[in-house]
Protein backbone atom coordinates (compact mmCIF):
# COMPACT_ATOMS: atom_id res chain seq x y z
CA UNK A 1 0.00 0.00 0.00
CA UNK A 2 1.13 3.58 -0.68
CA UNK A 3 3.10 5.39 2.14
CA UNK A 4 3.06 9.00 3.13
CA UNK A 5 6.63 9.63 1.39
CA UNK A 6 4.85 9.66 -2.37
CA UNK A 7 2.84 12.92 -1.60
CA UNK A 8 4.59 15.45 -3.07
CA UNK A 9 3.97 19.27 -3.09
CA UNK A 10 0.30 20.15 -5.06
CA UNK A 11 -1.21 16.86 -3.66
CA UNK A 12 -2.72 18.95 -1.15
CA UNK A 13 -3.27 22.77 -0.18
CA UNK A 14 -0.70 24.30 1.96
CA UNK A 15 -3.02 25.03 5.17
CA UNK A 16 -3.31 20.73 5.25
CA UNK A 17 0.82 20.40 5.75
CA UNK A 18 -0.13 20.29 9.42
CA UNK A 19 -1.67 16.85 9.38
CA UNK A 20 0.36 15.41 6.97
CA UNK A 21 3.23 16.62 8.92
CA UNK A 22 1.60 14.49 11.85
CA UNK A 23 1.93 11.12 9.68
CA UNK A 24 4.99 9.28 10.48
CA UNK A 25 6.42 7.60 6.95
CA UNK A 26 4.01 4.60 7.36
CA UNK A 27 1.53 3.09 4.43
CA UNK A 28 -2.03 4.55 4.26
CA UNK A 29 -3.47 1.19 5.97
CA UNK A 30 -0.42 1.49 8.96
CA UNK A 31 -1.35 5.02 9.57
CA UNK A 32 -4.85 4.91 9.41
CA UNK A 33 -4.39 1.87 12.03
CA UNK A 34 -2.22 3.76 14.22
CA UNK A 35 -3.90 7.08 14.26
CA UNK A 36 -7.06 5.13 15.59
CA UNK A 37 -5.29 3.59 18.03
CA UNK A 38 -3.56 6.98 19.25
CA UNK A 39 -7.13 8.79 19.41
CA UNK A 40 -9.02 5.56 20.92
CA UNK A 41 -6.25 5.10 23.47
CA UNK A 42 -8.05 8.51 25.61
CA UNK A 43 -11.21 8.09 24.79
CA UNK A 44 -11.62 4.84 25.48
CA UNK A 45 -10.52 5.97 29.25
CA UNK A 46 -12.71 9.05 29.28
CA UNK A 47 -15.30 8.50 32.03
CA UNK A 48 -18.93 9.24 32.45
CA UNK A 49 -18.24 12.92 34.34
CA UNK A 50 -16.23 13.84 32.27
CA UNK A 51 -17.88 13.30 28.43
CA UNK A 52 -19.11 17.03 28.57
CA UNK A 53 -15.75 18.35 30.04
CA UNK A 54 -14.10 21.31 27.60
CA UNK A 55 -10.60 22.11 28.08
CA UNK A 56 -11.74 26.12 28.39
CA UNK A 57 -14.52 28.23 27.73
CA UNK A 58 -16.08 28.27 24.06
CA UNK A 59 -14.12 25.17 23.49
CA UNK A 60 -15.34 22.24 22.58
CA UNK A 61 -16.33 19.24 24.91
CA UNK A 62 -14.59 15.80 24.54
CA UNK A 63 -18.28 14.64 22.86
CA UNK A 64 -18.50 17.60 20.66
CA UNK A 65 -14.44 16.96 19.19
CA UNK A 66 -15.42 13.26 18.32
CA UNK A 67 -18.08 13.86 16.86
CA UNK A 68 -16.38 16.44 14.36
CA UNK A 69 -13.65 13.89 14.13
CA UNK A 70 -16.43 11.71 12.82
CA UNK A 71 -17.70 14.06 10.39
CA UNK A 72 -14.93 15.02 9.23
CA UNK A 73 -13.77 11.26 8.21
CA UNK A 74 -16.80 11.50 6.28
CA UNK A 75 -16.17 14.29 4.35
CA UNK A 76 -12.88 13.34 3.66
CA UNK A 77 -13.56 9.96 2.90
CA UNK A 78 -16.31 11.01 0.62
CA UNK A 79 -14.05 13.27 -1.20
CA UNK A 80 -11.42 10.76 -1.68
CA UNK A 81 -14.49 7.93 -3.56
CA UNK A 82 -15.14 10.76 -5.40
CA UNK A 83 -12.11 11.62 -6.55
CA UNK A 84 -11.01 7.88 -7.25
CA UNK A 85 -14.14 7.31 -9.60
CA UNK A 86 -13.63 10.41 -11.29
CA UNK A 87 -15.64 12.47 -10.23
CA UNK A 88 -14.59 16.13 -11.44
CA UNK A 89 -17.09 18.32 -9.41
CA UNK A 90 -14.62 20.46 -7.09
CA UNK A 91 -16.05 19.97 -4.19
CA UNK A 92 -16.71 22.65 -1.41
CA UNK A 93 -15.63 22.83 1.60
CA UNK A 94 -17.81 23.01 5.18
CA UNK A 95 -17.66 25.16 8.19
CA UNK A 96 -16.86 22.80 10.87
CA UNK A 97 -18.32 24.79 13.65
CA UNK A 98 -21.89 25.13 11.80
CA UNK A 99 -21.88 21.43 11.86
CA UNK A 100 -20.63 21.35 15.37
CA UNK A 101 -23.48 23.62 16.52
CA UNK A 102 -26.29 21.30 15.49
CA UNK A 103 -24.88 18.57 15.95
CA UNK A 104 -26.43 18.00 19.45
CA UNK A 105 -24.50 15.19 21.46
CA UNK A 106 -26.13 16.38 24.73
CA UNK A 107 -28.80 13.59 23.43
CA UNK A 108 -26.23 11.10 22.04
CA UNK A 109 -24.90 8.42 23.71
CA UNK A 110 -20.66 8.75 24.52
CA UNK A 111 -20.61 5.13 24.06
CA UNK A 112 -22.36 4.85 20.67
CA UNK A 113 -20.19 7.66 19.64
CA UNK A 114 -17.19 5.93 20.04
CA UNK A 115 -18.79 3.13 18.20
CA UNK A 116 -19.86 5.30 15.40
CA UNK A 117 -15.97 6.69 15.27
CA UNK A 118 -14.41 2.64 14.79
CA UNK A 119 -17.42 1.71 12.04
CA UNK A 120 -16.74 4.91 10.40
CA UNK A 121 -12.72 4.21 10.70
CA UNK A 122 -13.24 0.35 9.68
CA UNK A 123 -14.87 1.50 6.37
CA UNK A 124 -12.35 4.25 5.70
CA UNK A 125 -10.18 1.61 5.61
CA UNK A 126 -12.04 -0.59 3.67
CA UNK A 127 -12.28 1.99 0.80
CA UNK A 128 -8.36 2.97 1.08
CA UNK A 129 -7.11 -0.80 1.03
CA UNK A 130 -9.38 -1.77 -1.61
CA UNK A 131 -7.61 0.95 -3.71
CA UNK A 132 -5.09 0.49 -6.40
CA UNK A 133 -2.14 3.19 -6.42
CA UNK A 134 -3.04 4.47 -9.69
CA UNK A 135 -6.58 5.40 -7.57
CA UNK A 136 -4.73 6.82 -5.09
CA UNK A 137 -2.84 9.60 -7.05
CA UNK A 138 -5.84 10.59 -9.24
CA UNK A 139 -6.78 14.47 -8.16
CA UNK A 140 -9.52 16.39 -7.64
CA UNK A 141 -10.77 20.17 -6.51
CA UNK A 142 -11.73 20.43 -2.92
CA UNK A 143 -11.96 23.86 -1.19
CA UNK A 144 -10.66 25.49 -3.84
CA UNK A 145 -7.61 23.52 -4.17
CA UNK A 146 -5.57 19.99 -5.66
CA UNK A 147 -5.89 17.12 -4.00
CA UNK A 148 -5.49 13.36 -4.76
CA UNK A 149 -6.82 11.02 -3.33
CA UNK A 150 -3.71 9.19 -1.09
CA UNK A 151 -3.11 12.92 0.14
CA UNK A 152 -6.90 13.14 1.61
CA UNK A 153 -6.48 9.62 3.26
CA UNK A 154 -3.15 10.72 5.08
CA UNK A 155 -5.15 14.12 5.75
CA UNK A 156 -7.57 11.72 7.55
CA UNK A 157 -4.85 10.16 9.77
CA UNK A 158 -3.05 13.46 10.84
CA UNK A 159 -6.41 14.93 11.73
CA UNK A 160 -6.85 11.98 14.07
CA UNK A 161 -3.62 12.48 15.03
CA UNK A 162 -4.15 16.11 15.94
CA UNK A 163 -6.91 15.69 17.71
CA UNK A 164 -5.41 12.64 19.99
CA UNK A 165 -2.67 14.66 20.75
CA UNK A 166 -4.89 17.87 21.76
CA UNK A 167 -6.81 15.50 23.91
CA UNK A 168 -3.88 14.08 25.78
CA UNK A 169 -2.21 17.71 25.80
CA UNK A 170 -5.53 20.11 26.98
CA UNK A 171 -7.98 17.36 28.33
CA UNK A 172 -6.12 15.49 31.28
Amino acid sequence: MIRKSVLKPGDYADFYAGYVDAVPDLSLRSALGESEAALLDYLTNVTEDREDYAYAPGKWTIKQCLQHITDTERIFTTRALRIVRGDTTPMPGFDQDAYAAVADVDRRSYRHMLEEFRLVRAATTILFTSLWEEDLMRAGTASGHRITAAAQGFIICGHTYHHATIFRERYQ
